[in-house]
């Protein structure tokens, strides 16, 4: 998904275009070809600053239980030492 990008200028000058690309997902600005500022649809912004709750509310996610981890330790994984 590509990420619509304007210039200051177009910000400046079209603020109503940029509104209506920012209805559908986020919107970079530029000023000298470097990205200054993303706007994003307010309840996007919500989300970003929302708690993160914990991690039982993550492994509570919808998927989560489809995910595959290898839990196999790496024969150069150094071991502990031992003394006698």
């Amino acid at each position: 998904m590509t990420v619509p990008t304007f210039t200051s200028r177009e910000f400046n000058r079209e603020p109503d275009r940029i509104k209506r690309a920012a209805a559908d997902g986020p919107v970079i600005i530029t000023e000298r070809g470097r990205p200054i500022m993303a706007v994003l649809p307010y309840d996007a912004y919500e989300r970003l600053k929302a708690s993160p709750g914990n991690i039982l509310d993550a492994l509570d996610m919808e998927g989560v239980g489809d995910i595959d981890i290898d839990f196999t330790r790496p024969a150069t994984f150094p071991r502990p030492a031992t003394f006698d």
